[in-house]
């Protein structure tokens, strides 16, 4: 009995354990599947500002974070955006706020045009503390959201201060969200449904909103401070619509 357990042993201590990431790094696991990082966890390489050249000074990088430095509270436009546009992809990546916080990933977006800020055509993935901030009192405006369209659950974020892990999955028609591993949306794109749902939005307004078939990621300076990392990125296709426009 002891010969055997003592064998057991030894092949539990020889198991490799499974690879897993570092901060801000990919396993091979992941790059062999396409996957790439949209933050090397240094500096700003691949990100500029949405109207066009460097990043905004109010994002900087600290100890493997990107962060917005700025807490005024006012939204200026100083939002920081992937150098690349992308159609159909899977993102994924890890936020946190300080209480009262208030960002957002968006995407398809395109400075165009009568659409100058990046949620005037931007889909956005709501980045909140929805304890501390009054939009946590809209259903629609909650953690996870795609904002103003989508119900997340209740109770799924984080409390500020603490890391929260989201996921984006944008494909031909179909838009699907989660935060924490939670499913917060799930929605067709560029059909009528789509548009109809935009029609009911306080978006309704701006008509270049969610009509693109790739634009760029950004990251929102909402006048809070907030943190990222590990964000990554693969490819799935070219369009999120099936069709270039």
């Amino acid at each position: 009995m002891r010969w055997t357990m003592g064998i057991a042993a030894a092949l539990v201590v020889m198991a490799p354990a499974t690879a897993l990431a570092k901060d801000n790094g990919l396993t091979a696991a992941e790059r062999a599947q396409g996957w790439k990082l949209l933050f090397n966890g240094r500096d700003l390489t691949g990100w500029g500002g949405f109207g066009g050249g460097a990043a905004p000074s109010t994002w900087t990088v600290r100890d493997g974070t990107l962060l917005l430095t700025k807490a005024d509270g006012k939204m200026s436009g100083t939002d920081l955006v992937t150098a690349e546009p992308y159609g159909a992809f899977e993102l994924t990546l890890d936020w946190k706020v300080e209480k009262g916080g208030n960002s957002g990933v968006l995407y398809l977006a395109r400075n165009v045009p009568g659409a100058p800020l990046l949620y005037e055509s931007g889909l956005e993935m709501q980045v909140l503390d929805d304890v501390g901030h009054s939009d946590g009192k809209i259903p629609t405006h909650r953690a996870g959201s795609l904002y103003d369209m989508t119900v997340p659950p209740a109770g799924i974020a984080r409390p500020a201060g603490s890391w929260n892990h989201a996921r984006l999955f944008v494909e031909n028609g179909r838009i699907r969200q989660w935060l924490n591993g939670t499913p917060t949306a799930d929605v067709s794109y560029g059909d009528d449904a789509w548009r109809q749902r935009v029609a009911g939005s306080k978006f309704a307004k701006m008509p270049h909103f969610g009509t693109f078939d790739s634009g760029v990621i950004g990251l929102q300076d909402h006048g809070e401070p907030v943190a990222f990392r590990n964000i990554k990125l693969r490819r799935i296709g070219a369009s999120a619509t099936g069709a270039a426009r």
